[in-house]
């Protein structure tokens, strides 16, 4: 446990402050959660106390915040920096250069917590994460030093650069090029859909430096003061909108070559265990029909605040299940379970049709919160396959991904549907969770390439 030592003085300190009631975390505390829902099931005592401290940081610095950044479009800067102050800026990164160095399971826990404040806002901390992440393991003991501490500290923030205008799914045909030039590489092109584009200081870009395919692609660290680089213009989204996304261009942008992470063609290899987490055999790809696709299945990010996203709907539901009344009675009163048989009892001022649609709505919540608990195990056993490098572990993280961001929309969809007009406001949040998760099922590998990778891995192996 020596790794956790940093995010665990955190841990041990919030703990003290909060005895001696001089919290950092002001506000009011997390809602009471059933006890088939609890998320710190299965957790060891570290992990339920680092997760709490996600989980309060989530409800006193992010949820309060979480309609106006969406409304007015705020990159919550110092919020994140607070957030780094609890070990969040480098979760996975090694303690030697500022990291908290928790596994792979932790991460899940800790971002799921955070992001039942805020998705969007958790979902770029995720990304950012990752590139330090990146940095932190395929760096050389300069850039490590160079890079990473700020990146811990959130005193810097960074981008991942790897989709292009002409390859989403088909990462590997990338055309970003990068020609070496005495001491440094000339980058031509650009990259799209760029979280915190424009906004942050490090950008960790694919390009091409030798051939076509996989082999040909290198991974180069770029400043945002560097001369060449720029942006597009500010794009408009249905959701994540706490997180600027824009174009990135280089137009003759000279970086140094001692900014390159690895060796010449380690690029893609480095892109797809940034972003599975695991490793993917870049020459089987090849081999079988050149299915290069972007196998980008970072389930951290998009599984991990789908499941926050999901826990904070059920939540909600709950709660209007509870105190919303229709034909004199509360959503929540289950007239069925009174009298010990599950058809509907019938009171004589309502309607079988009305007795059944009250109970409609308790199934459904049942429903949700079944489907929530699945996804949270799927989720969790990827990332213990991830932590041991088991042989499956790329088939559980498409199988989570896929899995976890489809059920965890269709929870906070219905959850949606449970307010009626309600939910369709910006007054009330579930609106927004129902935005912010849907991108899930899109971005770092559509759900569709979820499937390839899951079928062929049934039917090509023996």
């Amino acid at each position: 446990m020596a790794a956790m030592a940093p995010l665990g003085r955190v841990v041990r300190l919030c703990s003290r402050i909060c005895r001696n009631q001089r919290s950092v975390l002001r506000g009011p505390q997390r809602r009471g959660i059933a006890s088939c829902i609890d998320p710190a099931h299965g957790l060891t005592d570290e992990q339920k106390e680092f997760q709490k401290v996600a989980f309060d940081f989530a409800a006193n610095e992010m949820a309060p915040h979480m309609a106006e950044w969406d409304q007015k479009e705020v990159f919550p800067v110092e919020t994140m920096r607070k957030a780094a102050q609890l070990g969040f800026g480098g979760i996975y990164v090694q303690p030697d250069v500022g990291g908290s160095g928790l596994s792979r399971l932790d991460t899940s826990v800790i971002f799921e917590a955070l992001s039942t404040g805020c998705v969007s806002t958790t979902a770029y901390i995720s990304i950012h994460n990752m590139c330090a992440w990146m940095i932190d393991t395929f760096g050389n003991a300069e850039q490590r030093e160079r890079f990473c501490p700020d990146l811990c500290s959130m005193e810097k923030f960074a981008s991942y650069c790897l989709t292009e205008p002409g390859s989403g799914s088909d990462a590997a045909s990338l055309l970003t090029s990068a020609q070496p030039k005495g001491e440094h590489y000339i980058l031509n092109g650009s990259k799209a859909f760029i979280s915190g584009g424009g906004d942050t200081d490090v950008y960790v870009v694919m390009v091409r430096t030798g051939g076509k395919g996989p082999r040909g692609i290198s991974c180069l660290v770029v400043e945002k003061d560097t001369p060449g680089l720029s942006f597009g213009k500010k794009e408009k989204k249905v959701g994540w909108n706490s997180q600027p996304t824009r174009a990135v261009i280089f137009e003759d942008c000279a970086v140094p070559a001692s900014n390159r992470l690895g060796e010449e063609g380690q690029g893609f290899s480095i892109a797809m265990k940034g972003l599975n987490g695991g490793r993917i055999n870049i020459g089987e790809s090849k081999k079988r029909k050149n299915f290069t696709f972007q196998h980008k299945i970072s389930f951290k990010i998009e599984s991990s605040c789908s499941l926050g996203a999901a826990h904070a709907c059920v939540q909600l539901a709950k709660d209007h299940l509870l105190v919303r009344k229709q034909f004199g009675e509360t959503l929540s009163n289950n007239q069925a379970s009174q009298t010990g048989a599950f058809k509907p009892y019938v009171k004589p001022d309502l309607t079988p049709w009305n007795s059944f649609s009250l109970q409609f709505l308790q199934f459904k919540l049942a429903e949700m919160a079944t489907r929530l608990v699945a996804s949270r195990l799927l989720v969790r056993e990827a990332a213990k396959a991830l932590q041991e490098g088991r042989s499956d572990a790329v088939s559980l993280c498409s199988m989570a991904k896929l899995f976890a961001t489809d059920e965890c929309f269709n929870i906070c969809n219905q959850a949606l549907q449970m307010h009626g007009g309600y939910g369709y406001l910006k007054d009330y949040a579930v609106q927004q969770f129902v935005r912010d998760s849907r991108v899930h099922q899109i971005l770092e590998g559509t759900n569709e390439v979820m499937r390839m990778i899951i079928s062929r891995n049934l039917l090509t192996e023996s």
